[in-house]
């Protein structure tokens, strides 16, 4: 029950911090996006922020053993830069030029019944579907699958912490 109502209160704060900062505007985010016109660098300030809480929060929360209502930490471990990695960085940013929209705004502004958010959840939901369906169609059945090997962390250890 802690855990759901810790959840519930993270994601409203997130979502309280993005209409705050501007991020749930399509307009503005591709005004912060468009260089070459109208550019709006406001934007800039608020990835600062994100980034310099984080630097902070990330080393401090790391020196715990364990996270406040979980066994442990997940925390990525793979490293390499594929691909995959790549056309999906690019179809992301593709779609948040075009659409002034990544998921988290765009879930929170279709919430006020935004019609262009409600487009674009509903894109990103299909896409996402298909992405799916394609993914298993290419692993074939689940026995022939290869097991992924495990990646070395680019993390420090908590002992080393």
């Amino acid at each position: 029950m802690k855990t759901a109502l810790l959840a519930g209160a993270t994601g409203a704060l997130f979502g309280v911090g993005l209409i705050v900062s501007g991020m749930t505007q399509a307009d503005k985010v591709v005004d912060f996006l468009d260089l070459a016109n109208l550019w709006d660098p406001s934007l800039a300030f608020v990835m600062a922020g994100a980034i310099a809480v984080h630097l902070v929060l990330y080393r401090l929360v790391l020196r715990r053993k364990s996270p406040l209502f979980a066994e442990s930490f997940g925390i990525p471990t793979r490293t390499d830069i594929d691909g995959r990695l790549v056309g999906g960085a690019a179809l992301f940013g593709i779609g948040w030029g075009l659409g002034g929209y990544c998921p988290g705004p765009g879930l929170v502004s279709m919430t006020s019944g935004a019609s262009n958010a409600i487009a674009f959840v509903l894109a990103l939901t299909v896409g996402m579907q298909l992405f799916h369906m394609y993914e298993v169609h290419r692993a074939g059945p689940a026995e022939a699958r290869p097991t992924p090997k495990p990646q070395p962390s680019p993390f420090p250890s908590k002992e080393s912490a």
